[in-house]
């Protein structure tokens, strides 16, 4: 066997065998969940990391994510297609490149998720504005309920929240004005267009403690969302946010889908919970 073929099997080996070697987490549901602040009820579904069983005394950071039918499922996800959240959260952590967290998937309200995930109201489309009952939903219902059943760190310093698309809008907004509660906060592809970019006068009037963020776009999501991520990474540098709490990510070749935000994955949860 020449050399060159003999380094290229073994560096395949290895990757296999550690492939093979990284410890799976496992999923919990909490079906039917109702939200007496929304009026409705929705699927929960949590990662929890490897070890958890088997570490009683440890407590976990939790990051709180929108679109939950997209993130572990293939057969619940939007085109059959998923995040692979778990896989990644398994690599991220057996690579120590993050801390073992929990993960929360919240379901969206199907119909109602344009009207749930945007703090305005949008007048032409008859929908919208509902962020601030969402956000109660996570903080005075979903929070605790998890709390309780789970060995959470419940700080602000160790609670995140992320999503996609009107999904990264919300959670940018709930960063904003909940960040008495979500330290950290993964915001990928977010619809920064929504009722002539109000977010962004959410980001000019915030004022407190500022919440760790990721934000990213994908180069084949069209000129006008490069432009919105960009102003808005411009909005957020002119706030004070800085290499120190804030990272932007473009990936030219991306578009908008959970293929592509699946990609961005790993190093979303790396940067949201970076291992010490």
């Amino acid at each position: 066997m020449g050399q060159t073929l003999r380094s290229a099997f073994q560096r395949t080996f290895r990757r296999q065998n550690r492939r093979a070697a990284v410890r799976r987490g496992r999923l919990e549901q909490l079906p039917d969940f109702e939200s007496r602040i929304l009026g409705n009820h929705r699927n929960i579904t949590v990662y929890l990391p490897p070890g958890y069983a088997e570490r009683p005394e440890r407590r976990y950071p939790v990051l709180y994510m929108q679109d939950g039918q997209n993130l572990f499922e293939p057969e619940r996800a939007f085109a059959g297609t998923h995040w692979r959240l778990a896989e990644a959260a398994d690599e991220a952590i057996g690579d120590a490149g993050a801390e073992p967290a929990i993960i929360v998937g919240i379901d969206h309200a199907g119909v109602g998720r344009a009207e749930e995930y945007t703090p305005t109201r949008d007048e032409r489309r008859k929908t919208g504005g509902r962020a601030d009952d969402y956000g109660r939903f996570l903080v005075e219902e979903l929070k605790p309920a998890i709390d309780e059943r789970f060995r959470t760190i419940p700080d602000r310093g160790h609670t995140a929240i992320g999503g996609s698309s009107l999904g990264g809008l919300v959670s940018l907004y709930l960063a904003l004005t909940r960040s008495d509660v979500f330290g950290r906060a993964a915001v990928l592809s977010p619809s920064v267009w929504w009722t002539d970019r109000a977010i962004l006068k959410t980001v000019y009037q915030f004022e407190g403690e500022k919440p760790r963020l990721w934000v990213d776009i994908g180069g084949r999501e069209g000129r006008e969302a490069m432009n919105d991520a960009r102003l808005l990474r411009d909005h957020l540098h002119s706030k004070g946010w800085t290499d120190a709490n804030f990272h932007y990510h473009e990936d030219r070749r991306a578009d908008h889908s959970e293929r592509a935000w699946a990609a961005r994955a790993k190093m979303v949860l790396e940067f949201l919970f970076p291992a010490e």
